[in-house]
């Protein structure tokens, strides 16, 4: 069912994926500016552990590509390596080694010849971590112990102030932690820092005018009625997103009083992209069959008014860090584990594959409701009376 691949981002897309990044845009947002997948988005930022890799400049010494464009208008007028060195206040020496070295003067192109000297420029530095051992191992150590590379950074600053082999800025520590294609310090050192994230923002990184972290009148759970609370009445749901590889998700519904699943394929986990497709989905429903919904804090449904202006459903939010409060919906995902194990990229299953999965989870026996299914429970919830 999954998708084996995906087209790879072209060197244009890579650099504005990362002035993006450094703006602070969610990897939804980025994705949908370039026209990929989050996850594309998400295997990029992660290969680099968050931090956008610096810009390549030429030397100034080095022939610019307008000045090739000269050497070849030179060369097809059948002017000398010395002429042409004239013109442009170079050294002959340096026209010759240039026409030379690609393909000579009846084969040479300034654009061949331009990329060929950036690639002969490439010549990696190693960081000062991978060249001194005994550096690398105290850092490591330090790590071990959770001190953060702040932390470390300053300590072997007043320890080993006059041995520069023994100092290191806290930044070199973060990208040899995040950057692992380095090389330098084990993956697993990064369970010591307090924040347990994979990728770092840099420095230069601003989330300015982003309405991150805050959810604009949301509603408590603490001041949902009492008929929600005692699962009486059908019609209320819980709900959250179930995550997984490449930094792909699915909304699971479940209905309080049935168990009653449904499974929401969404593009991304920003605000935009998950209240469309809830709303999309709630609208399948008879009408009246979700009068309310009880989130977890996340800021995936940061515009809760559009989506009760668009179903009728008032939502409600679980207090900070409190997963009991939707204790129906996390039992479910921890089920929909056996479909979708930790790590699996989500986002090759259709919604025709989620619901067949829901499905199975709809026609399963459920001890909690006396080993009836959530299908029938809720058909019989809903059936009308004489």
């Amino acid at each position: 069912m999954a998708r084996t691949g995906r087209p790879g981002l072209s060197a244009e897309q890579k650099r504005e994926l990362w002035t993006r990044w450094k703006d602070g845009q969610s990897l939804s947002d980025i994705g949908r500016a370039l026209g990929k997948h989050p996850g594309s988005v998400f295997g990029v930022v992660l290969a680099k552990g968050g931090i956008a890799p610096s810009l390549r400049k030429r030397s100034r010494l080095a022939l610019t590509l307008a000045e090739r464009e000269e050497v070849s208008r030179g060369l097809m007028a059948g002017r000398s390596y010395r002429q042409i060195a004239d013109q442009l206040g170079r050294a002959p020496s340096t026209i010759s080694r240039e026409v030379n070295r690609n393909q000579g003067r009846v084969r040479y192109r300034a654009t061949q010849a331009d990329e060929r000297s950036l690639h002969q420029a490439r010549r990696p530095k190693r960081c000062l971590l991978a060249t001194q051992h005994a550096l690398q191992m105290l850092v490591a150590e330090k790590l071990h112990e959770q001190w953060s590379p702040q932390q470390v950074a300053g300590w072997l600053k007043t320890m080993h102030g006059d041995d520069s082999t023994l100092r290191v800025s806290h930044e070199t520590i973060y990208k040899s932690l995040f950057i692992q294609a380095r090389g330098v310090l084990k993956k697993e050192l990064l369970a010591g820092l307090r924040s347990k994230r994979l990728m770092r923002r840099a420095r230069t990184a601003t989330r300015h005018g982003q309405p991150r972290g805050q959810i604009v009148d949301a509603v408590s759970i603490r001041q949902r009625p009492a008929e929600i609370e005692d699962r009486a009445v059908p019609g209320h749901w819980e709900g959250d997103l179930l995550s997984g590889g490449k930094n792909t998700h699915i909304a699971t519904l479940v209905e309080r009083h049935s168990r009653f699943l449904m499974l929401v394929h969404v593009a991304g986990k920003d605000s935009d992209s998950v209240v469309r497709a809830l709303t999309r989905q709630v609208q399948q429903l008879p009408q009246g069959l979700m009068s309310s919904l009880t989130w977890d804090r996340g800021m995936e449904l940061a515009e809760h008014k559009r989506f009760t202006i668009a179903t009728d459903a008032l939502v409600y939010f679980c207090d900070p860090r409190s997963p009991w409060q939707r204790g129906s919906n996390e039992n479910t995902n921890g089920l929909l584990r056996q479909y979708f194990p930790k790590g699996a990229d989500l986002s090759g299953y259709s919604q025709a594959d989620l619901d067949a999965v829901a499905l199975k989870l709809n026609t399963r026996p459920r001890k909690t409701l006396g080993f009836r299914t959530p299908g029938a429970t809720l058909a019989i919830a809903v059936a009308p009376t004489d």
